[in-house]
């Protein structure tokens, strides 16, 4: 098997750790966090880590209604400016826990007696060391090139710290639920998205999109098919696409539409039937088994949960991924220009 596809294989087993693994620190941080009064939310991360953020940021606005601010971390770092973070627990997510710029921003932070969670997959690594509260990834090594694994351990993580801000059983019973949500969608998706992508293999732009919770897994579909298979993608939202970026569409240009039943599904299908009326290809990744059949290309996943089914599509599109590089003849653990952990000051 594929060192990819292993370590993409490997995450139901991860998620099913994390709660046991990290259930003191998260309730510690809850308490902590209502002990002081705050009442907002500063992430600092780059990346894939920043895609984490970006379902956060939506989770703990929908389920706790906690205003939650994505950090620019190089305001500390190349402008030199002193943040007021004021009410805010910040919170740095880093795969490595070394990224430079997201710990100056930990250590700012500290330096004004915030009260500060870095979340890594390393006890040791220096934003670990440096924040109050560390929530542990618990990954095991991840070697490939594309983070997989770290990044739905991450998002499971910031999940677990919502429910308890949030007190939200349904939330804390849909996570519960996921590793075994995975592992099914895991048992089918590789055949399946390998027949379906044979079509692709000279593949050379395309676009991802979703909106809301789905927006973030938009972004790093994106980034897991072109950081794996060297073309030129685009993850936006759905309500952002249509002012302007829709005019690149171009008439056989495939657009993959993440869409789950729910709150934007309706906004989904509009998007979907403008794309068809372009001409654009359309492979839609999702749920609802009626929009589904109603597609030509697509997979349908596990229902998940409301909160949670994206877990499910940041698996397919990870999968989609390396299919796709199966396809094209492309070994995904290996890049010219492309270093596994990058760190940014």
């Amino acid at each position: 098997m594929s060192l990819l596809l292993n370590e993409i294989c490997e995450q139901p087993v991860v998620l099913k750790a994390l709660a046991a693994k990290n259930a003191v620190t998260v309730k510690t941080v809850a308490e902590e966090y209502r002990k002081r009064g705050l009442d907002g939310i500063y992430f600092a991360a780059r990346g894939t880590s920043d895609h984490a953020c970006v379902y956060a940021q939506y989770l703990f606005g929908i389920t706790a209604g906690i205003p939650c601010a994505l950090g620019t971390p190089s305001v500390i770092t190349k402008y030199g400016a002193k943040m007021k973070f004021g009410t805010d627990l910040v919170i740095g997510v880093s795969q490595s826990g070394k990224a430079e710029d997201v710990l100056e921003v930990l250590k700012q932070a500290n330096s004004q007696g915030c009260l500060t969670v870095a979340v890594t997959n390393d006890e040791e690594s220096p934003m670990a060391r440096e924040a109050k509260y560390h929530l542990y990834c618990a990954a095991g090594p991840e070697i490939s090139i594309a983070a997989t694994k770290t990044f739905t351990a991450q998002m499971y993580l910031l999940a677990l710290l919502c429910a308890e801000l949030s007190d939200n059983d349904d939330l804390r019973a849909q996570l519960a639920g996921i590793p075994d949500d995975v592992a099914d969608l895991l048992k089918y998706a590789p055949p399946a998205l390998e027949a379906k992508l044979v079509r692709y293999r000279y593949l050379t732009n395309a676009f991802i999109l979703g909106r809301g919770l789905e927006y973030p897994i938009a972004l790093e579909g994106a980034l897991k098919i072109l950081e794996t298979n060297c073309i030129k993608m685009k993850g936006a939202a759905i309500s952002d696409f249509y002012h302007g970026p829709i005019a690149q569409i171009a008439d056989g240009d495939l657009v993959i539409v993440i869409s789950s039943r729910g709150a934007t599904s309706d906004d989904d299908r509009m998007m979907i039937d403008r794309l068809h009326e372009i001409g654009a290809e359309v492979f839609v990744i999702t749920n609802d088994e009626e929009l589904y059949k109603s597609e030509k290309f697509g997979i349908l996943t596990p229902e998940g949960g409301k909160y949670t089914v994206p877990f499910l599509f940041a698996v397919c599109v990870q999968v989609f991924a390396y299919e796709l590089t199966v396809i094209r003849g492309i070994d995904p653990n290996k890049s010219k220009v492309l270093k596994k952990i990058t760190i940014t000051k």
